[in-house]
């Protein structure tokens, strides 16, 4: 109960308090924090020692022996990845990364007219989460782990949704490569705005002229054709900042990751909206502040706890630590 009244509470002082009032017991924040901490710490260790034993040099350990099945995917999976900052004492902000495996139950409802087509609606399910201060190889062990938790290699179908970052793309089709690599729709769509904002203008109606059809054409798959439109604009005189001047690379070589139209008729989900959801409730809720921060190892501990915790597994990793 206090470990979880820690997780939950935005402070350790607020946890006592939720604390005392579910239970009429006393307890210090300092002793709360001590438990929810200690409990983190043992997971920590625990997931290291995983890591270290699967990616040990010279002498590797098959995954299926050191990881336990927990939660397997039913039918089809998808994972996304992506970053939040947390403030850490003598360090400054530092970049958490977070990786979601969900499962995803696709649900086809009656179209309006008899002629149309059926629309497929998709339910993100049974979230898990891996998060800490690692850097992008570090990560791309948890993550990797992670999906043998989730038996992923198993699923029927299996895509990753992300915004296109380069290690994202580089981890996750390493560790998962028959997985259906998606570009999220929202950060396809806010590149090109922030085209037509710097070519034509904000608010002008030319912008708007231009960026809507592009939308269109990109929601229906016609990629080729946002890329030629892309392509034709005088970029010699366009001020703007070197993503958006890389846009025509950007959608070019990201064609198949962009088949919007046969992703969603195929059922798949094309947002990346569980792991951005995850970043704030899992790591911003209880651990970005302001003031004086975590150090790393507090900070790392209390990842691997809100992990477990918001992954649906309190009971059974609490019986590690008891």
């Amino acid at each position: 109960m206090a470990a979880q009244q820690g997780l939950l509470a935005k402070s350790f002082e607020l946890a006592a308090e939720a604390y005392s009032n579910a239970t009429g017991g006393n307890m210090s924040k300092d002793s709360l924090r001590r438990v929810t901490e200690g409990w983190g710490q043992v997971l920590e260790d625990k997931r290291q020692a995983e890591a270290q034993r699967v990616y040990a040099v010279g002498a590797p350990q098959p995954v299926n022996q050191v990881v336990s099945v927990n939660q397997p995917i039913q039918g089809f999976g998808n994972i996304s990845t992506d970053g939040g900052m947390v403030l850490l004492r003598e360090e400054g902000w530092k970049e958490v990364k977070m990786s979601v495996i969900s499962e995803v139950e696709p649900t086809t409802s009656m179209p309006a007219q008899p002629d149309a087509s059926a629309d497929i609606r998709i339910l993100l399910k049974r979230h898990s989460y891996q998060a800490g201060l690692w850097d992008a190889d570090e990560m791309g062990q948890h993550q990797y782990l992670e999906g043998a938790r989730r038996q992923v290699e198993r699923c029927e179908r299996f895509s990753s949704v992300n915004d296109g970052a380069p290690w994202i793309d580089r981890i996750t089709t390493s560790n998962f490569p028959r997985a259906v690599q998606i570009i999220d729709w929202r950060h396809a769509e806010e590149r090109l705005w922030k085209v037509s904002k710097a070519a034509f203008g904000e608010g002008t109606l030319a912008s708007q002229q231009w960026v809507e059809p592009q939308i269109d054409r990109l929601w229906h798959g016609r990629v080729q054709e946002v890329v030629s439109a892309l392509q034709v604009l005088d970029w010699n005189h366009i001020a703007c900042l070197d993503d958006v001047r890389q846009s025509p690379a950007y959608f070019e070589s990201r064609q198949s990751k962009m088949d919007y139209a046969r992703f969603r008729q195929e059922g798949y989900p094309i947002g990346s909206g569980t792991v951005e959801s995850g970043i704030n409730t899992v790591v911003h809720h209880r651990m970005k502040r302001q003031g004086r921060g975590w150090n790393r190892k507090q900070a790392q501990a209390m990842l691997a706890a809100l992990s477990e915790f918001h992954s649906g597994r309190f009971q059974a990793a609490w019986q590690v630590f008891s």
